[in-house]
């Protein structure tokens, strides 16, 4: 957009498409603002865009504009309050005298986005909550094409292969506002829809993250949804296998199985020598652990292979395998690296936050090191490759 276009917007106090902020210090009502814009409810097809530095009348607010204030606009997609997260552009303008950060906001293809499970919409030149009908609109012009795997339609697939008691019980309640819930006007084909477990049409089509979060046989569509655990008494794997289980089910029940399986082979060492009292020390920290394991289920690949996440537990080091090499904007050479990102199933990544495995996106890497570290564990050695990543994690000496 020009400076000439941003400039009319500016001064236009009845768009849809604009919205000025004397500041940046109320991060809800910005969050809001994006949300609303990138739902787009008038089907413009355009940008809207956040003026901060401006007054309700258009007039300058003379604000102090810094690195600062653009770096924590840059990063606000990494809280994950907001889901999916739009593309925005924030930049620093001077337009007619003022100076002022210029937040262009693109117009989402994956609408209904929330912001803390509520959905924001613009009505005229007001941000408010979507009523049901407009949150209707929103699920039915998402579009078809280009979709990641986590949204695909399963055309095999009906709404007899979700387990809906579970999604009533565990996710629905953890993905929309209580005030959402409250209103009880949803039927529950269009809050599956809404929440992407299904597509509406003349019946409800799961889509693969309905099937994998809530899927009574996942593994029935989507053949390598397991975790494959096995714990060797050695180094190789030709040695004798102590424990074998395959983990598998709806992703609340193979996550909970899964940290379970963990918790129970870790071993605790008592350490008397080193510290004036005794010190219980795991020969693993369980949050690492639990971390690198979250990563290898959400970043996996599930297309074009029906290979399980791989945990290999020998007797001086943990293998931890995940189908499908770096993603996106993640490449060999910055992986691993602080706010260094991508999601092949961002849906995905979407539930498990809201199930709380995931609670600050991009920090499970990071997380597990610190753990690691204050353990006496070496840090972990990432080996990675086109068709797959392995996490080598070694014992504490």
């Amino acid at each position: 957009m020009d400076d000439r276009e941003l400039e009319h917007l500016l001064a236009d106090l009845e768009s849809d498409r604009a919205e000025r902020k004397a500041s940046a210090s109320d991060k809800r009502d910005i969050h809001r603002v994006i949300c609303a814009f990138a739902n787009d409810l008038s089907g413009r097809e355009q940008p809207g865009v956040l003026f901060i530095g401006a007054n309700n009348d258009g007039s300058c607010s003379n604000v102090t504009i810094d690195d600062q204030l653009l770096n924590s606009l840059s990063n606000m997609g990494r809280d994950g309050s907001v889901h999916p997260f739009p593309t925005i552009q924030p930049q620093k303008k001077n337009l007619k005298g003022c100076e002022l950060v210029v937040v262009i906001v693109q117009p989402s293809d994956d609408t209904p986005i929330r912001y803390n499970q509520q959905i924001w919409v613009r009505v005229g030149p007001t941000t408010q909550l979507a009523s049901p009908e407009e949150e209707r609109r929103l699920t039915e012009k998402r579009r078809s094409k280009d979709l990641p795997f986590d949204l695909r339609p399963v055309s095999r697939a009906s709404r007899e292969d979700l387990d809906l008691d579970l999604f009533n019980r565990e996710y629905l309640p953890n993905a929309l506002h209580p005030e959402v819930l409250g209103q009880n006007q949803r039927t529950q084909e269009q809050q599956l829809a809404s929440l992407r477990f299904g597509t509406i049409g003349p019946e409800l089509k799961p889509t693969n993250l309905g099937l994998l979060v809530s899927g009574k046989e996942p593994t029935e569509y989507i053949p390598g949804a397991y975790v494959q655990f096995a714990r060797f008494d050695g180094t190789k794997i030709t040695d004798p296998i102590v424990d074998e289980k395959r983990i598998s089910g709806p992703l609340p029940e193979l996550l909970r199985r899964l940290e379970e399986t963990l918790g129970l082979n870790i071993r605790v060492a008592l350490d008397i020598k080193s510290q004036p009292t005794e010190i219980r020390r795991p020969d693993y920290p369980i949050v690492a652990l639990q971390q690198l394991s979250y990563n290898a289920v959400l970043h996996r690949n599930y297309e074009g292979t029906n290979a399980p996440v791989r945990i290999y537990w020998f007797s001086d080091r943990i293998e931890i395998l995940s189908p499908g090499g770096p993603y996106g904007q993640v490449t060999c050479e910055n992986f691993g690296q602080p706010g260094v990102t991508d999601y092949r199933n961002p849906h995905l990544a979407e539930a498990m936050e809201n199930l709380g495995y995931v609670q600050k996106f991009g920090m499970g890497i990071p997380l597990a090191r610190e753990e690691l570290s204050k353990n006496g564990n070496p840090l972990p050695d990432f080996q990675l490759q086109a068709t797959q990543v392995l996490a080598i994690v070694r014992a504490r000496p």
